[in-house]
């Protein structure tokens, strides 16, 4: 997923307010062609307002009839318009109803206040300032607050654009990727051209609260989707990448830091134990997989964790998902129930709607061999009848 700027006449590389490009795709033909903003959802998250506001300001600037059907995501616009007519479209948008005036921090609430006046509270620096009331779009919002029930895709009231920054609260990203240091003319320093995880020095990240460190952290916490507060699981994932330690060890690891069966330490677990070999890795942890995974919570838990580390990491690994899923299950690592229910349930838990869709739609192979066993059994026990 192409990231940028919310504002987009900010070129810092380091700002941390981001949003997804806008997706579309003409659909029909003829007097009933139409476009549809595929993840219009996204977008809008990205800048804690409703995707309705969003699609009707689209349709008031390009003079085109919308369609909003909340219920399965799917916002069309009347005739044929470009994704880059439709990004600086967005700008205006955002320009509009997002950015601050004064500091030009996306962090504001739209707020009606008064006999029918539209404001926009910012959180980052206080300042409150009106919405013109001459745009076409403020009579909608007045009639369609931003706490409408039928905008439940949309943020809730209060939330702000730093509650939604994508990739502004990260978790431990690319630790594995990065170069060891040397220290004081210690043993030189080891880098990686593989995907494998390569050990790094150790880093006291409780007391370095330097502008550097912490934007450091916001890169190696990324891949992991923890943000900081989640101490012991930013722990154990870094302990992982740092020492490759066997299973006796991480389950030792797993009991000291008092998160043994818990759902987060099996999503790290996931994305810290396995690289792009991990069609072979999961037999050699089968016993320690076995031994922590007990509930089909933790199965799922294990199943997200595989799904984000192969689609933010090892997006080769794609047509690979039907001989993971396998072993899994041939193994009795994770149910068939439970396969079932996460390859044919979009979730954008663990990666953007779109990459989890095309994660599953992998898994499709598996589920055709699966219900072809089924039928196979079926056979088989009428056979035996007569």
């Amino acid at each position: 997923m192409s990231l940028v700027n919310i504002c987009r006449s900010n070129n810092d590389p380091f700002y941390r307010y981001k949003m997804p490009l806008i997706q579309a795709k003409s659909e029909g033909s003829g007097n009933g062609i139409k476009t549809n903003i595929l993840n219009l959802v996204d977008v809008a998250t990205a800048l804690a307002r409703p995707p309705t506001y969003v699609l009707k300001y689209f349709g008031f600037e390009l003079g085109a009839q919308t369609t909003i059907d909340n219920k399965n995501e799917r916002y069309l616009i009347n005739g044929v318009h470009g994704i880059n007519q439709l990004q600086d479209c967005l700008d205006g948008f955002i320009d509009k109803f997002v950015l601050c005036l004064q500091c030009k921090n996306p962090e504001t609430v739209l707020e009606i206040v008064g006999n029918g006046n539209l404001q926009r509270d910012c959180k980052a620096c206080g300042k409150i300032t009106q919405v013109n009331p001459s745009y076409k779009l403020v009579s909608y919002i007045l009639k369609n607050p931003p706490s409408s029930k039928n905008d439940k895709k949309s943020s809730k009231k209060g939330k702000t654009a730093s509650e939604n920054v994508i990739g502004g609260g990260k978790s431990i990203s690319d630790i594995a990727n990065k170069q060891k240091k040397s220290n004081n003319g210690s043993n030189s320093t080891e880098t990686t051209t593989t995907p494998t995880p390569s050990k790094l020095i150790e880093e006291d990240w409780s007391v370095d609260m330097s502008e550097e460190a912490i934007k450091k952290r916001a890169l190696e916490l990324e891949k992991l989707n923890l943000n900081e507060s989640n101490k012991e699981y930013i722990e154990f994932g870094e302990w992982i990448l740092n020492t490759q330690p066997n299973d006796i060890e991480i389950y030792k690891k797993l009991v000291t830091l008092k998160i043994t069966q818990d759902r987060k330490s099996i999503e790290v677990l996931a994305q810290t134990i396995f690289n792009n070999e991990i069609i072979n890795q999961i037999i050699n942890h089968k016993g320690l997989l076995l031994k922590l995974i007990t509930n089909e919570k933790l199965e799922k838990s294990l199943l997200g964790g595989i799904e984000r580390l192969i689609g933010i990491k090892y997006p080769e690994l794609i047509n690979s998902i039907p001989k993971i899923l396998m072993i899994l299950y041939d193994n009795d690592i994770v149910s068939e129930e439970i396969i079932r229910d996460w390859a044919t349930h979009v979730s954008k838990k663990y990666l953007d709607k779109e990459q989890s869709r095309n994660v599953r739609k992998a898994a499709r192979p598996f589920l055709k061999w699966l219900d072809e066993a089924d039928e196979e059994s079926d056979d088989d026990e009428e056979s035996d009848e007569e």
